[in-house]
């Protein structure tokens, strides 16, 4: 198993949407926790949320790109932009 950062950036003016589909993209996440070593939503000006970010313990690349796919906010469009790298912690621990 390997960690990987997974980044999703909002579409502009996509607040309504990310609210929309919501409750949908967080019971999502909960059934898929056991993958997912720390998320949250990254905030943009005026603390509003304008991303998502994970941290997820993966098999390869493919199975992040697949949890992406399914995902009900990347499903609804409200991703304008989504990078995922590998990642290694140096320091602190998830």
């Amino acid at each position: 198993m390997a960690l990987f950062i997974l980044a999703c950036f909002d579409k502009p003016h996509s607040l309504d949407l990310r609210m929309a589909t919501r409750e949908a993209h967080l019971a999502y996440a909960r059934d898929r926790a056991a993958m997912i070593k720390v998320a949250g939503p990254m905030l943009g000006d005026g603390e509003a949320m304008a991303g998502s970010l994970f941290i997820l313990e993966a098999e390869d690349r493919a199975q992040v790109e697949a949890f992406n796919a399914a995902d009900p906010y990347q499903q609804a469009g409200l991703f304008g932009q989504v990078e995922i790298r590998g990642f290694r912690a140096s320091i602190g621990q998830l």
